[in-house]
């Protein structure tokens, strides 16, 4: 019997771990109307959830989004989820729109505008592997750094040569809520010595996010050479669809302290004494 046992629990040890299939946070099961969402009156229509429920997040794909809704000014940061699809409107009227004009995959996508003060805004409430994300400007940031407006430059400044830039960072979170490493992405860059490599961000485009390895959250940061008194000149928003994660597959070790086949070969044992 012991030595059963003990063949037994060696087996086990040399089993593979089981392939985990990728989850992918696509929005498209965030509904737009319970509760009650936003209706977009700009070009092309649309709906839009902002958190205005006060539940200050929601799930998809098995994550959770932190959105914080503000009732007395009707003002909110986080994420929001949208389906509209305005790719003209230069103003913050146009809070929910992806210059794309539509979502990566599906029919809707996430948004999310950068908080007064940051945060871990996604919280898979386990550990996981995050594979990657697809990502794009706003249409608000991605006119406004095209041609200016009132309150931020035209990116290039009027030569075209003015070395501006936007930069979404993307950090994994541990148990404890710190910071682990950060993935860097630009949604725009004018820091090449010949002009025409310049660019902002028009498509979806994915972000490899393997080299976070194994976390229980993200966070998201937006930072841009424009900025002012108040902080950031460049409207703090940027699209995300499509974001894939795995759950963090238990070793067969592990399963066996579970299962209790361990728990017989050390009775076993002291039985034989």
């Amino acid at each position: 019997m012991k030595r059963v046992l003990w063949i037994s629990l060696l087996a086990a040890l040399l089993l593979p771990v089981t392939a985990v299939t990728a989850t992918i946070v696509a929005f498209d099961d965030v509904p737009l109307t319970v509760p009650p969402a936003g209706n977009y009156t700009g070009p092309g229509g649309g709906q839009y959830y902002n958190g205005s429920d006060g539940a200050g997040s929601f799930t998809s794909g098995g994550a959770a989004f932190v959105n914080n809704y503000n009732t007395t000014f009707g003002s909110w940061d986080g994420w929001s989820v949208s389906n509209t699809s305005d790719t003209t409107t230069a103003d913050f009227t146009n809070q929910y729109s992806a210059i794309t004009g539509g979502a990566n995959s599906g029919s809707q996508y996430g948004m999310y505008y950068e908080p007064f003060v940051l945060a871990p805004s996604v919280d898979f409430g386990a550990p996981v592997t995050v594979q990657s994300a697809s990502v794009t400007n706003a249409t608000y940031p991605y006119l406004s750094m095209l041609n200016g407006d009132a309150f931020a430059k035209q990116f290039g400044g009027p030569t075209g040569t003015d070395p501006d830039w936007f930069l979404l960072t993307i950090s994994g979170i541990d148990s404890s809520g710190g910071l682990l490493g950060s993935v860097d992405f630009y949604l725009a860059d004018y820091r090449f010595a010949d002009n025409a490599q310049d660019y902002i961000v028009a498509e979806w485009t994915m972000v490899d996010l393997t080299s976070l390895g194994v976390v229980y959250g993200l966070q998201f940061d937006l930072s841009s050479s424009d900025v002012g008194e108040f902080g950031m000149n460049t409207p703090g928003y940027v699209a995300m669809d499509d974001l894939s994660h795995s759950s963090v597959p238990v070793p067969a070790a592990v399963w066996l302290l579970g299962s209790g086949v361990v728990g017989l070969v050390c009775v076993h044992r002291r039985r034989g004494k």
